[in-house]
C-alpha cells in the first residue's frame, strides 16, 4: 500500500506553469520540482524563464524548460502545447497561473478599452485556449491535472479591481465546466489565492499590503511556497478523488468579513 509521501511524489511527470517566471508561478515551478516533476516555464520574457530553468535545473536536477508565451495572443497557445509535446512527449498537469491586474485607480470611468480587452485577455482568453488545446491531449492520453489560479476577489469584487475580478471569475466558469467535461480521465481544479506577495501585490497602492496583512486572520499575506505546496497536493495521486474543487487560500479573511 502506498504511503502519502509516495503518492506526493511527481518523480516524471511533466508540468506546464504559465506565468512560472517570478512571484507565485516561480514559488510553483520550484515545488514541482522539489517533487520530481520536470517543468515548463512559459512566461512573457523568454530570457526570464531561461534564467529559472537553468536555477530549478542546477538545485533539482530535474530537467526544465523555458518558452517564451503571452497568455493574451490566441496562437501562442498552439505554439506553447505543440512546444511541450514535441520537446517532453506528454503533459501531466497543466496550471493556469498568468494573470495581469492594471491599476486605473478609483474610478470604472478610468478603464480605457485597451485596459480592458488586455486583461480579459491574459486572464481568461489564454487559459480557455491552452486547456482546450492541452486539455484534449491529455484526455486522449487517458490522464491529468488542470489548475487554474483566479483570486479570491471573484467572490467579493470591489471596483479597484473589477476587469481583473471579472475576467478571473470567467476562468471560474471554465473550471467548473472542464471538470465535467474531461472526467473522470483529467481532474481540473481551481486555486484561488486572496492577499499574496505577487507581482501584482508589488502594484498595490501605498499602504494596501500592510492594510491587508493586518485585516487577515492569520496576520500576513500568503507567500508563493503557500499556494506551491496547494498545487503540489492537488496535482498529486493524494488529491485523486478532487476534480471542481475551488479552493479558498486567503488566510481566512473572506470568512470573517
Amino acid at each position: 500500500m502506498s504511503t502519502l509521501t509516495d503518492k506526493l511524489d511527481l518523480s516524471g511527470r511533466v508540468v506546464v506553469v504559465t506565468g512560472g517566471s517570478r512571484g507565485i508561478g516561480r514559488g510553483i515551478v520550484q515545488a514541482f520540482a522539489e517533487n520530481g516533476a520536470e517543468v515548463v516555464i512559459a512566461s512573457r520574457k523568454l530570457e526570464n524563464c531561461e534564467r529559472v530553468a537553468a536555477e530549478v535545473s542546477a538545485a533539482t536536477g530535474v530537467r526544465a524548460a523555458a518558452f517564451g508565451y503571452h497568455a493574451g495572443r490566441w496562437d501562442d497557445s498552439e505554439r506553447l502545447a505543440d512546444f511541450v509535446y514535441e520537446t517532453f512527449g506528454r503533459c501531466d498537469v497543466l496550471i493556469n497561473n498568468a494573470g495581469m491586474s492594471p491599476v486605473y485607480g478609483d474610478s470604472l470611468a478610468n478603464v480605457t478599452e485597451e485596459l480592458y480587452d488586455k486583461t480579459h485577455a491574459v486572464n481568461a482568453k489564454g487559459p480557455f485556449r491552452l486547456c482546450a488545446l492541452i486539455g484534449q491531449r491529455m484526455y486522449d492520453a487517458g490522464s491529468g491535472v488542470i489548475l487554474n489560479v483566479t483570486t479570491a476577489g471573484t467572490l467579493r469584487p470591489g471596483i479597484d479591481d473589477l476587469p481583473y475580478a471579472m475576467a478571473k471569475a470567467g476562468l471560474n466558469a471554465l473550471t467548473l465546466a472542464l471538470a465535467g467535461q474531461f472526467a473522470p480521465r483529467v481532474r481540473t481544479n481551481l486555486l484561488m489565492p486572496g492577499g499574496f506577495e505577487s507581482d501584482i501585490s508589488a502594484n498595490w497602492p501605498a499602504g494596501w499590503k500592510e492594510s491587508a496583512a493586518a485585516m487577515n486572520p492569520m496576520k500576513r499575506l500568503g507567500v508563493p511556497e503557500d499556494l506551491a505546496n496547494l498545487a503540489v497536493f492537488l496535482a498529486s495521486d493524494a488529491a485523486a478523488y478532487l476534480n471542481g474543487a475551488q479552493v479558498l487560500a486567503d488566510g481566512g479573511l473572506f470568512r470573517t468579513l
